[in-house]
């Protein structure tokens, strides 16, 4: 059967409906999102009313439509919808397309008018009985009626510009509209973890900014390629993130020549933070957000994150920080971050790492050590070098660096 090509789609705001006096801007940020999230669909027009959200398809194709709004966070359900004129004979052809679309086997439904246009012939009980019957009298073998919990809800809404069909109630991303929650920055690494926190924060509301340190030429351009592409696959979820890469080299190398090795990671993530918490101050953030997740590796102990959030008073938030890596893993995969992140390209953390580092680092021999190192200048140096990029949703890095690098052999 060829694919079913809807008129509009009406959404549902779910969590937001308990927002208060919040709740216009809310319903405003979500309806910027949504246009941000269709923005190639010129023709698609959305209209973000107090109770409901509705875009007018206005031909745009309404599958690639709803595979996108299924990715935009805010959104409870939406039902996509037929619309006719406004003749009864018209409203039986839709109802039967949208049974014939989804009923495959014995199912209940009921039928549900609603009527803004009172000067249409039929009132609502008129209609729920009189369409209820044609359906019954197509679908013999597979429709009954059920008023209390049917299968399916068979909705009418007679506007003045029409009737409105739908039948199918689909599941939305949830969670809040990005940039409801105020601004933050993710130091993302190439890892399993940090993407899934990013994809968490951001289901909360918060708008991300990618921060990512890269060392070369420790650190391969397709190490930096895959951070970028992985901002691609978040920015399904927010319409663009902008990436800052944050050269790292000088840093690491001082450090690694003047840090006892076993305080390696605890400056290295001193000086990360700091970078990021300044990145923050700018760029107006909230808050700092990373991947780390409680014991999993020696540097996500207690007393090391202690150690270095020593260098801020700025919150840092970490979304996964009582998952598993099982967990972490599900959440990769189903976000499709999970094959990217295992490719190995090593990012800067994991080239210089050392044997053995401190799992309970000394805050005081800590700061001892960063005394003997040029702590503001080397800080300056770095953010002097920063390059931001905004990248949008799908955007591919990894491919291109493949044909450059086809065309060096």
């Amino acid at each position: 059967m060829a694919q079913l090509q809807y008129d509009e789609i009406m959404v549902r705001y779910g969590e937001l409906s308990t927002k208060g006096r919040n709740k216009k801007n809310f319903i405003d940020r979500l309806g910027n999102n949504v246009r941000k999230a269709l923005h190639d669909f010129s023709k698609v027009k959305v209209h973000a009313n107090p109770d409901r959200l509705h875009i007018i398809l206005n031909g745009a194709d309404s599958t690639a439509v709803m595979k996108r709004l299924k990715l935009v966070f805010g959104i409870q359900t939406f039902s996509p919808s037929l619309r006719v004129e406004k003749d009864f004979a018209a409203v039986c052809q839709a109802a039967k397309t949208l049974i014939e679309k989804q009923v495959d086997r014995p199912m209940t439904f009921k039928v549900e008018t609603k009527r803004s246009d009172h000067d249409f012939a039929m009132g609502t009980f008129e209609m729920n009985r009189e369409l209820g019957g044609y359906l019954l009298q197509e679908f013999p073998e597979l429709l009954t009626v059920d008023v209390h919990q049917p299968d399916i809800e068979v909705r009418v809404e007679v506007r003045l510009n029409g009737i409105f069909l739908t039948s199918e109630i689909i599941k939305g991303a949830g969670g809040l509209p990005v940039g409801t929650a105020g601004k933050g920055m993710m130091m993302l690494s190439g890892g399993i973890d940090s993407p899934v926190a990013a994809y968490l924060a951001l289901k909360r509301g918060v708008s991300l900014e990618m921060v990512h340190f890269y060392s070369p030429p420790y650190t391969s351009e397709q190490a930096l390629a895959k951070a970028k592409e992985l901002t691609g696959k978040l920015a399904q979820y927010a319409g663009s993130i902008r990436f800052i890469q944050v050269p790292f080299t000088e840093i690491q190398e001082t450090v690694k020549e003047k840090v006892p090795e076993g305080y390696l990671m605890t400056v290295q993530r001193r000086f990360m933070l700091r970078l990021a918490v300044e990145l923050a101050n700018r760029r107006r953030g909230l808050a700092i957000f990373n991947g780390e997740s409680l014991g999993q590796v020696a540097s996500q102990t207690m007393e090391s994150m202690r150690a270095i959030e020593e260098v801020t008073n700025m919150p840092v938030l970490r979304p996964v920080l009582s998952y598993d890596k099982t967990e972490i893993i599900k959440i990769a995969e189903d976000i499709d971050t999970y094959e990217l992140s295992i490719l190995p390209y090593e990012d800067c953390c994991t080239v210089f790492t050392p044997p053995s580092p401190k799992t309970k680092p000394n805050m005081a021999k800590a700061a001892k050590y960063e005394s003997w190192l040029d702590v503001d200048g080397l800080m300056e140096r770095a953010l002097a070098g920063i390059q931001i990029e905004e990248i949008h949703a799908g955007q591919e890095f990894l491919n291109q660096n493949e044909d450059i690098f086809a065309e060096l052999l």
